[in-house]
């Protein structure tokens, strides 16, 4: 077996660890970046980008549906899937083929293609090939899709989002179970390119909204376009002649059956951390054999091995695991001196349309932290002058300020352009503003943006500023 001596060795080529290598690259040239499957990130290869490239067909199609609204016709809508479906992959090849060839521009020696795993806390074995001997550590070997057995009845006709950008043409029909984000963001895409859709949860849940107001509003909306039950009673699947059946319970004490081409499971994803022999790295795991870390260095324990992007499962979004990747690659790259790296404010954006967003503390942690002394403005886009000019008139935005001090805590939202101004209020909470320091900010006329004035407006006015009492905020009444 060949021997590899090095300070550094990254465990997985995707966002964290490329960015983690390059971080590692400034310190020390005895470093090596360790691939198990093939170079090209989640984000290009099966997340962010070919599902922006379905949701622009999707959204293209309902755009000139609702031409008449502006006495603007141009026919029937025709969706011609092989042709959607080519440009899907085509697009997707591009942004995986940049990222092949941004790796393979690292020199070759730092490049080890091949299944890693621990036998020693400072040892790995590389496809039983190559044993590497490194000082420290990082773990990025990022996440795959999570399949509850009983979807598995679905047999050849289960499918997840990795599966979906691989079609040649688009089905007839889909069952969508998981109405998290890739389920949402899938799921309205595909019923907007004319699939007959349904989608089931568990428990309740929309996306990753926490505010029951929102939660409501967007239930509603998405159920204008396809059926979504967030809490149903599914009590069969089953590979058919035709597909897959469902039988599920419909709201009146019985039962229905439903048949589709396909089952989607997007029901989350799970670290990849379970093929490494994690257990040979001498570091505390936790229920699910999963390292604990500290959020804010990645470190794990006390130990000389760190932990970022999807595999730590904490916040599997591409911006967090390049800062994770920052982080965890300047640690081990000037280990033993471990510091706290930068750490900015939550920001998280669905692109269904309307879009959800949110932004730094949700209301139940604004609550927790505030202890109930904070207050609630809002605004609904259903009247918003440039919404309804555009026809994009359908949402709600809600954010949060503390009494006492009037800083902006958090926000949620569904509506229009929700990714930009999701920029605006992450920017605003990661500098610490008062809502009156917000409100002092310049709008344009008309502009979306408008309405965060009118809901930044109507929070200022809920709010009490001014010193809290010494007994405590006791006039300030319910925060919600």
């Amino acid at each position: 077996m060949n021997k590899r001596e090095v300070d550094v060795a990254i465990i997985g080529a995707g966002t964290a660890g490329m960015v983690a290598y390059q971080r590692v690259r400034k310190v020390t040239d005895k470093v090596v970046l360790i691939e198990a499957e093939q170079y090209g990130t989640t984000c290009a290869r099966v997340g962010c980008m070919p599902s922006k490239l379905l949701i622009a067909a999707a959204d293209n199609a309902h755009q000139m549906r609702l031409g008449e609204l502006f006495g603007v016709s141009a026919g029937g809508v025709t969706v011609d899937g092989r042709r959607v479906m080519e440009r899907v992959r085509a697009e997707r090849d591009r942004f995986v083929g940049s990222v092949i060839r941004s790796v393979e521009k690292f020199p070759e020696e730092h490049r080890l293609m091949g299944h890693a795993r621990f036998i020693g806390p400072n040892r790995l074995v590389v496809d039983n090939d190559v044993e590497v001997n490194a000082l420290r550590i990082i773990v990025a070997t990022g996440s795959r899709p999570n399949i509850p057995g009983f979807l598995k009845e679905a047999k050849d006709r289960l499918v997840v989002n990795d599966d979906i950008f691989e079609w040649q043409d688009l089905p007839d029909s889909v069952v969508v179970f998981g109405p998290g984000v890739i389920g949402l963001e899938l799921g309205q895409a595909l019923s907007r390119l004319g699939v007959r859709v349904r989608m089931f949860g568990v428990g309740g849940a929309v996306g990753p909204i926490q505010d029951d107001s929102i939660r409501d509003y967007a239930l509603k909306t998405f159920n204008e376009e396809f059926p979504l039950d967030p809490d149903a009673d599914v009590k069969k699947v089953e590979r058919v002649d035709d597909g897959v059946a469902i039988t599920f319970a419909d709201g009146n004490g019985g039962e229905k059956t439903e048949i589709f081409d396909y089952l989607l499971a997007a029901t989350g994803r799970r670290p990849n951390v379970d093929g490494l022999d994690i257990q040979n790295a001498d570091i505390e795991l936790d229920k699910k054999g999963a390292p604990l870390f500290d959020p804010h260095t990645l470190r794990c324990g006390q130990s000389h091995i760190f932990i970022a992007g999807d595999a730590n499962n904490s916040l599997p979004l591409l911006h967090e695991a390049a800062d994770e990747g920052r982080i965890a690659g300047d640690n081990a790259a000037s280990y033993p001196d471990v510091r706290a790296g930068l750490r900015r404010t939550p920001l998280a954006v669905v692109f269904t349309d309307p879009q959800i967003a949110t932004i730094g503390l949700t209301i139940n942690q604004v609550d927790d932290r505030c202890h109930g002394c904070f207050a609630v403005g809002e605004v609904s886009f259903e009247d918003q002058g440039r919404s309804r000019v555009i026809g994009k008139n359908r949402g709600l935005l809600r954010v949060y300020g503390e009494h006492g001090s009037g800083l902006f805590m958090g926000a949620e939202m569904f509506g229009p352009a929700a990714e930009h101004l999701a920029h605006l209020l992450a920017w605003s909470a990661q500098r610490r503003l008062t809502v009156s320091e917000m409100l002092e900010m310049p709008f344009y006329h008309p502009v979306i943006e408008e309405g965060l004035r009118t809901a930044l407006k109507d929070l200022n006015r809920n709010l009490n500023i001014g010193p809290v009492p010494e007994e405590g905020c006791t006039d300030c009444g319910p925060g919600v």
